[in-house]
């Protein structure tokens, strides 16, 4: 090649670089159309004054409602995309999706090294001249008197290269905690840009929150066959003692998020129903406990086809309590019956999963029994330590439980003892289902409850008691879950595009705030009429009575949880990075070796 044909290159080189440096400076000049973002502060006093929110024409500013938050009023910056989406809630219509005038996504200017280099070019230089002056000084001839003064010259002059080496070291390590503080929110500073948000919850989403669909499979798969196992010995020794006693149906039914795939963290804590079986000749008969317990409980009343005759009397005894004159069926006599029969029958069991794993039962008053599984073996690849609750369920038909509710009032007494919960798990997964169908293939609801669930805990780590277990029991996972499907049926299933993750995400809170400001967030399924007639409803729940969840808890209480809500939603990146210390990150599960050998991971169920 010739010295004339290498030059050419060269010089073609550098005019392409020098194009390419052109383009971000270009793209780095702000739009002409953006406004001017909101302040901190003045989303947090305009969040508070707001009593609800206007929800149609959400590209510009609110209705008279409370203002966006977050990403709102803000264009979508990086992989948040380029405008805003239509609103969830209120307002027909098809989602409006990015602007066809979005800026090619600039990428940040990479300064993490630049201090530490700026101190030692500085330090370096400082030494040169240090030592230039000290070789001049020297070469120079001259008398005792004059080496004299030249030390403490040279004396004196180390003190400015010492107060100058403490003085850049300072100023990096201040630019580099300015730096790693910065995109957080400051008092009257500017607001967290739409990217960086969306950027901070896609990362706690990917790094805390998700569960991998192989662990989740293997784990899963792990409980079915030893819960199998247990079962399976206990209704063979329920049969033992006659058709007077309770007994196992013989089946079980998983529910909770694990199995509603929007489980987070870890996957080592399962919900299984066990349904019971009630004598041949006894039918339940379920009602609401009005004034006897907390909103939503039921009393399960029994009926004898046959009337009540004195072969009944054994099993009334054993398992019944007397209110208002009836006996009613008690969750906590079937309760405790149930932790001694798996106890009696975990021995048998133990012992023919002892070469994959070693089983316990543990239980407290008033709660279901836990079932502890520990691996042994390489049977289970993940090595995760599980524990299962395993809660009794009196089946109603329709595929409706009653379970035990956990006593709240003094022990003793015969209200907590008869009281029960309806469990409506296998319509939620009925409705999850008929959601997945109908909402894009790249839907983000599920992934917004994972977060919200994931703020929820981590903004848990610095509140305090009592306050502490009231923002944990005000927003419970079935709160959260029910203002998911209530806001999920208000709008249009296309705007929950993965592309609308934050605006979602802000909508889901607005609409918590605004429930736990009225102090109203009812029941998805008892007595609602709204939800689609693809999702089949037993008519007990279509004809229940509506049930407020949060009427068990007072007014301050549920305005303290609605500030800190807001509080937490405005500060979801500094509460993320706060909390994103390895001692608060979930441990990676150890590689499978059944992953290595196929060399790929299986999907997840």
């Amino acid at each position: 090649m010739s010295r004339f044909s290498f030059m050419g290159q060269q010089s073609a080189t550098l005019t392409a670089h020098q194009t390419e440096l052109s383009v971000p400076l270009t793209l780095m000049q702000p739009a002409a159309d953006a406004g001017p973002r909101p302040s901190e502060e003045e989303a947090g006093s305009g969040a508070e004054r707001s009593g609800g929110r206007g929800r149609q024409g959400r590209g510009g500013a609110r209705g008279s409602g409370g203002p966006a938050l977050g990403a709102a009023g803000a264009a979508e910056e990086g992989a948040g995309g380029g405008g805003r989406s239509p609103p969830a809630g209120l307002g027909g219509g098809s989602p409006r999706g990015p602007s066809p005038r979005r800026a090619l996504p600039v990428p940040p200017l990479r300064v993490r090294g630049f201090w530490p280099l700026l101190t030692a070019l500085c330090t370096a230089l400082l030494c040169l001249y240090q030592a230039l002056r000290g070789s001049a000084a020297g070469g120079g001839a001259g008398g005792p008197e004059d080496a004299a003064a030249e030390a403490e010259e040279a004396a004196g002059s180390g003190v400015p290269l010492l107060k100058g080496s403490a003085l850049l070291l300072l100023g990096c390590l201040l630019a580099r905690c300015c730096g790693a503080a910065g995109g957080g929110p400051r008092r009257g500073g500017a607001r967290c840009p739409a990217g960086a948000r969306r950027g901070a919850l896609e990362r706690f989403h990917a790094r805390q929150l998700r569960v991998s669909p192989h662990v989740l499979g293997h784990s899963k798969a792990h409980v079915g066959r030893v819960v199998a196992e247990l079962v399976r010995a206990a209704k063979a020794q329920g049969l033992q003692p006659g058709p007077l006693a309770l007994s196992l149906r013989g089946d079980f039914v998983r529910i909770g998020s694990a199995y509603e795939q929007h489980k987070v963290r870890s996957p080592d804590c399962f919900d299984i129903l066990v349904p019971l079986r009630l004598p041949p000749h006894l039918e339940p008969q379920p009602r609401r406990a009005d004034g006897l317990g907390p909103c939503g409980a039921f009393v399960c009343g029994l009926r004898a086809r046959d009337g009540w005759t004195r072969r009944c009397r054994p099993f009334a005894e054993g398992f019944c309590v007397e209110l208002q004159g009836r006996s009613h069926l008690s969750s906590g006599l079937v309760l405790r019956w149930f932790q001694g029969h798996l106890q009696r029958c975990l021995s048998s069991v133990r012992y023919r999963l002892q070469e994959r794993c070693r089983v316990s039962l543990s239980a407290c008053p008033g709660q279901p029994p836990t079932l502890h599984i520990l691996p042994c073996s390489d049977y289970v690849c993940c090595h995760i330590s599980m524990a299962v609750r395993l809660i009794p369920a009196i089946p109603l038909g329709d595929a409706l439980y009653l379970t035990a509710l956990p006593p709240e009032g003094p022990r003793g007494s015969l209200g907590p003892e008869a009281l029960w919960g309806l469990n409506a798990s296998r319509q939620e997964q009925r409705l999850l289902g008929w959601l997945k169908e109908q909402a894009p293939a790249a839907s983000c609801h599920l992934k917004c409850l994972q977060i919200l669930k994931g703020l929820r805990d981590l903004r848990r780590q610095g509140l305090e008691e009592p306050f502490c277990s009231q923002w944990g029991r005000v927003l419970s996972s079935y709160a959260l879950k029910t203002a998911l499907f209530s806001l999920l049926l208000q709008g249009p299933l296309e705007a929950w595009d993965e592309r609308f993750l934050v605006e979602r995400l802000e909508d889901l809170v607005l609409y918590l705030r605004d429930c736990l400001r009225k102090q109203v967030l009812m029941d998805f399924f008892l007595g609602n009429t709204s939800i689609p007639e693809a999702v089949a409803l037993p008519r007990f729940l279509k004809e229940a009575a509506p049930v407020n969840l949060l009427s068990a808890f007072d007014g301050p209480t549920l305005d303290l949880v609605a500030f800190q809500l807001i509080s937490t939603w405005i500060q979801a990146p500094h509460i993320i990075r706060m909390y994103s210390s390895p001692r608060y990150l979930r441990p990676a599960p150890a590689p499978c070796r059944h992953m290595a050998e196929a060399g790929q991971e299986p999907p997840g169920e």
